[in-house]
């Protein structure tokens, strides 16, 4: 389910629970309504109100906080992935086809991390970038260093492949990660009660109307901003490829020098 039915489904039963709340108002007996009464429904919704605050607070930083992790991976991917052609670079022509196969892995991590083609099989892609990396790492395993300089470029170069499968592999189970449903229903339960309580002690107006839209809008957003950025590489937030695309451009740009 995406974040934008989430967000229109809680922006549904918060304001559909406000309005029952000022529609029952008018039918309760005045016993209901007096001052005992509402004094402890108001205490009850103000157990909720801190309960869901602090929930939702701590679930945008949490989010917060994998989002900016995601991103600081995609620029490390992006440098190291450079770096690696670098280091081969020093072989002159003989590390032309790993080099050859490294930018082709670059485009093959743009592809499947933003993905343009929604038919494609995400699953054959990704077992299809594991065994070219395996095959790159055997091609760098394989040169023949005549140099001190090349034998620690080699080890530099094995060390930092083996860095990026691992970056790589952490940002592909990343972009599986989900918030829990069922901790998601009892908060959007939560607000529910909350704008129904709201709802139930307040006169019926335009001002009192378009307040609790107001406020339905924002948990609704609150509610988006959270799915979103638990699924960084896809919807409204993803993080930017950029980096990748950088560094393929420049080994690119190294590559045609060399040739």
């Amino acid at each position: 389910m995406s974040s934008t039915v989430v967000g229109a489904l809680i922006l549904t039963c918060t304001f559909g629970g406000a309005l029952f709340g000022i529609y029952l108002r008018g039918r309760l007996p005045p016993s209901h309504l007096d001052r005992e009464s509402s004094d402890t429904v108001k205490l009850v919704m103000g157990l909720i109100a801190t309960l869901t605050a602090l929930v939702l607070g701590l679930l945008i930083s949490s989010a917060h906080s994998a989002y900016a992790a995601e991103t600081a991976e995609i620029q490390q991917l992006g440098v190291h992935l450079y770096q690696i052609d670098r280091l081969l670079a020093r072989f002159g022509p003989d590390a032309a086809q790993p080099r050859a196969l490294l930018r082709k892995l670059v485009e093959g991590d743009i592809d499947l991390t933003w993905p343009s083609d929604q038919a494609r099989v995400p699953g054959a892609a990704a077992l299809q970038e594991r065994l070219e990396g395996e095959q790159l790492f055997d091609q760098i395993a394989s040169l023949s260093p005549t140099t001190n300089l090349q034998r620690l470029g080699q080890s530099r170069a094995l060390q930092l492949l083996a860095s990026v499968a691992e970056t790589r592999r952490l940002l592909t189970e990343q972009a599986e990660g989900s918030l829990s449903w069922p901790f998601l229903l009892v908060v959007g339960a939560w607000l529910t009660l909350l704008f129904f309580g709201f709802g139930l002690f307040a006169r019926f107006n335009p001002t009192v109307v378009i307040a609790l839209f107001a406020g339905a809008i924002s948990v609704a957003a609150a509610t988006i901003l959270i799915l979103e950025m638990y699924h960084p590489f896809r919807g409204w937030m993803q993080v930017s490829s950029a980096p990748l695309r950088e560094a393929l451009n420049q080994i690119s740009q190294m590559n045609q020098m060399s040739e």
